[in-house]
């Protein structure tokens, strides 16, 4: 095995990356922080002059009725409706098989000494379903049927007045109890502060475009959010068995999102770095996205060739992209030593599509190296753990002496009494 004594030690970067998407998201603060302090202050006034001027949409009531909900699932493809079907319940099946092992729990570690946990849904979510270039039909099952899974009271969704009919009818199937034609930061905004229409929430789901984004950051504290989601990534791990044809495709399919989207091939072959290169120039001549999915790859992909596999793990970990596909000899042993990583696909037809749109994991996932720390969602993220505890006497009798003797090494002499005082001894007498 050969040492790495710096990060790049030993790396050859066939098609380095251009920009950096941490710096060309940077300037957006001062402008979402006007447009959520507008909101909290003057609420759905705020949000109807930035429908009109964002969304160029002047809509009288920001709700979509029953009756209007019924109409868009009337006017949908049926195809369109049974596929959406189809993904609403593999993300609920894999939900519901999530949820079964996060369980309540009991435990006596000492004589009297009770201690637990239950498992509590949050009260009230909100789905922020991003509009974008395309009605992403995925993105509300996402979001809203693990809530649904969850248990939680009530699921508040959001959308820009300008999205496709077909992602208000998404909404409904994945059960939805309220959907607001609201956009951008003051979707965010609405949803955490609430307005006399739209009712605040506890926690924020979803991903959007960078305004979306860095109003969520603002945001946090007074309201849970998912994570911060940047710019779609997806990269490769593969030796010499990779297929460069079907490494460009999965890479141009996800490049196709957005022109920040991050894109990259992380190899053991110099042939195969080299044909993908070729190969991905040669399917961009006649893709019908290449404009956005070309501006992507030159500026934000990559190809980086390693000395050998610890070398090709190792920088894997460090990006930690949101999507992992691993095409090699044995895709399995060589999943097993990553772990920095969104959503891993594990071999060469595990494509990353496959659940971006219907099989049923979230595709709601890390980005900006966020997966060297924490996962993406999932029905976990919609159900807080909280800790209980109860003693009998002979559980006082255990633990108390160990917390007052302490409380009267740390000078809290409140403390020390509230230990001291279950013992049946004087709270204020001596220890």
């Amino acid at each position: 095995m050969i040492a790495h004594d710096t990060p790049d030690a030993g790396l050859t970067f066939i098609k380095p990356v251009r920009r950096d998407s941490f710096q060309d998201n940077d300037a957006l603060g001062a402008t979402v922080k006007a447009v959520l302090d507008n909101v909290r202050t003057r609420g759905d006034a705020a949000v109807r002059e930035y429908a009109a001027a964002f969304d160029r949409s002047d809509l009288a009531a920001f709700e979509v009725s029953a009756a209007e909900r019924a109409g868009t699932l009337a006017r949908m493809d049926p195809a369109a409706r049974a596929d959406a079907e189809f993904a609403i319940a593999r993300v609920r099946d894999f939900a519901t098989a999530q949820l079964g092992t996060i369980l309540p729990l009991e435990v006596e570690p000492l004589p009297g000494l009770h201690l637990g946990h239950r498992v509590i849904p949050i009260r009230r979510v909100g789905a922020y379903v991003p509009g974008g270039r395309y009605p992403l039909l995925s993105a509300p099952v996402m979001t809203i049927v693990p809530a649904r899974v969850a248990g939680c009271d009530e699921v508040i969704a959001c959308l820009p007045p300008t999205a496709h009919p077909d992602m208000i009818a998404v909404c409904h199937l994945s059960g939805a109890d309220r959907i607001f034609r609201i956009g951008g930061a003051q979707a965010i905004a609405a949803m955490a502060f609430g307005t006399k229409t739209v009712p605040a929430v506890d926690k924020i789901f979803g991903p959007g475009n960078a305004y979306v984004n860095e109003a969520k950051r603002q945001v946090f504290g007074k309201v849970g959010i998912d994570q911060l989601a940047g710019p779609s990534e997806i990269y490769v791990v593969a030796d010499e068995t990779g297929d460069p044809e079907m490494i460009a495709t999965d890479l141009l399919a996800q490049a196709e999102h957005d022109v920040m989207t991050r894109v990259g091939l992380i190899t053991t072959d110099r042939a195969l770095a080299e044909a993908t290169v070729a190969e991905i120039e040669r399917q961009l001549a006649d893709l019908p996205t290449a404009d956005v999915a070309g501006p992507a790859w030159r500026d934000y992909g990559e190809v980086v060739l390693c000395p050998d596999e610890a070398a090709m793990i190792a920088y894997s970990d460090r990006i930690a992209a949101e999507h992992l596909q691993v095409h090699t000899a044995d895709p399995q042993a060589t999943a097993a030593k990553l772990r920095n990583y969104g959503s891993l696909f594990i071999g060469p037809l595990a494509s990353v599509v496959y659940s971006d749109k219907c099989c049923g994991t979230n595709h709601t996932l890390p980005t900006l190296g966020a997966g060297r720390y924490t996962g993406g969602l999932w029905v976990g993220s919609y159900l807080k753990v909280c800790t209980h505890q109860w003693l009998d006497a002979r559980g006082v009798a255990a633990v108390a002496p160990a917390a007052v003797r302490q409380s009267a090494r740390e000078g809290l002499e409140g403390h020390r009494r509230a230990a001291a005082f279950r013992t049946g001894h004087n709270y204020a007498g001596a220890t």
